[in-house]
């Protein structure tokens, strides 16, 4: 009775080379050049086949299980697990999730094959179509040292997954060009002037100023292409304050370009999301401070990369510093002093208040500073200006004027 045999192409051209062998057609030393094997080997095939046949040439675990499978009650539970909880995760996070809260350790390649073999998931890259090929970019090498370059943007998304009627919230990040460390990261209404002035005001007071910062065109880094073409020396609020404090901004002309907070993002909206709703978090306040304390230290700690040099070059900054830092990181814009000593802003009417050792007259200029805390500050000549909100303009009999105001002081 014959028995059908399968054997694979390496076999077959084995058991064909041992067969040239054994009839004089060629040498052991020639069989074992072509085989690409020590003529020792070549030996051990043909006293194989001489004993056993061409069963000899055949890995002896051939269809029988493998050691290092996994057992089927394991993947039963591998399956039921990322059924109920994490169907929408990538390979690497499943993996880390499985070890973390479930005790099952076992690598992203294993566990992505369990799972396509059920038949229940497919990787997020297999699940994207319709990408086309982009341009072609020019790499770019990283910088050499810690705050020589961070890139910063800003990410709409739902982060909450509409829990307790969150919608789509902005994520402000900042990582580290030369190292992939996020440096700073923080859930805002928005990617306005006092949001960022707020998130840079936070990253001085952390970590100290960078030499410079990557960012894109948006409005609030740079000014519209036909303003800019008018005037070049007209800059955005955010861009007065860098340029203050020193900080060099650098803008990119594709989203390619600062592919690094491109690629943070496309993680967290993948790694993050998933995060909140395992820990339930379901409030900006609870978001920023998960981030802070838990999130991203165990992110850097994964994720980053030593830098080519060990030098940090963000410029530190001490508590004398950060008050300063306080006035330079605010919108500014300019009012002018009306005869009855009152100043109109967004709106509202504020009444100018005597004030010891600052001469106010009509038509003198007011500088209004707008704070990321939404509060508001008015100078005159650079000092502290008084004044009080009011409801509307008093009338002309009771509103102030210069000689009211010199009697006020006087008295």
């Amino acid at each position: 009775m014959n028995t059908f045999i399968s054997m694979s192409a390496k076999e077959v051209e084995r058991h064909q080379l041992i067969e040239e062998v054994r009839n004089g057609r060629m040498d052991v030393a020639e069989a074992a050049e072509r085989s690409c094997v020590s003529q020792r080997t070549v030996f051990r095939w043909q006293a194989a086949v001489i004993s056993e046949g061409v069963k000899g040439l055949i890995h002896g675990n051939r269809g029988r299980p493998s050691a290092q499978a996994v057992p089927k009650k394991e993947r039963n539970r591998i399956i039921r697990i990322v059924k109920r909880t994490y169907l929408d995760c990538t390979a690497e996070l499943i993996t880390e999730k499985l070890e973390e809260e479930h005790g099952i350790v076992r690598d992203p390649k294993t566990v992505a094959g369990i799972l396509r073999a059920s038949g229940i998931w497919e990787s997020p890259m297999a699940r994207r179509t319709g990408r086309t090929k982009s341009a072609h970019r020019s790499w770019r090498e990283r910088r050499s040292r810690l705050g020589d370059m961070v890139q910063f943007d800003g990410s709409y998304h739902d982060w909450f997954e509409g829990r307790r009627n969150i919608g789509e919230t902005c994520l402000l990040a900042a990582i580290d060009d030369a190292s992939s460390t996020v440096l700073h990261a923080e859930f805002a209404p928005d990617e306005g002037v006092l949001a960022v002035m707020g998130f840079w005001l936070g990253y001085a007071e952390k970590n100290g100023l960078p030499k410079s910062m990557y960012v894109d065109k948006f409005s609030t880094y740079r000014m519209p292409e036909a303003k800019a073409e008018m005037n070049p020396d007209t800059k955005t609020q955010l861009a007065r304050a860098m340029e203050t404090v020193g900080t060099k901004m650098i803008f990119a002309n594709s989203s390619q370009a600062k592919g690094r907070v491109e690629r943070l993002f496309r993680t967290l909206q993948d790694r993050l999301i998933k995060e909140l709703r395992f820990k339930n978090i379901s409030s900006v306040e609870g978001a920023n401070r998960f981030l802070k304390e838990k999130y991203l230290p165990a992110f850097n700690r994964r994720f980053a990369v030593p830098p080519k040099e060990e030098a940090d070059v963000h410029r530190p900054v001490g508590a004398r510093d950060l008050e300063g830092l306080r006035q330079v990181f605010v919108r500014r814009e300019e009012r002018i002093v009306q005869h009855d000593f009152t100043v109109a802003f967004r709106n509202q009417w504020y009444q100018v208040l005597p004030s010891v050792r600052l001469a106010v007259r009509p038509k003198d200029p007011v500088e209004i500073r707008e704070y990321p805390d939404a509060a508001l500050g008015f100078f005159v000549r650079d000092k502290t200006l008084q004044v009080i909100p009011i409801p509307k303009r008093l009338p002309r009999e009771q509103r102030l004027t210069p000689k009211t105001m010199i009697l006020t002081l006087t008295n």
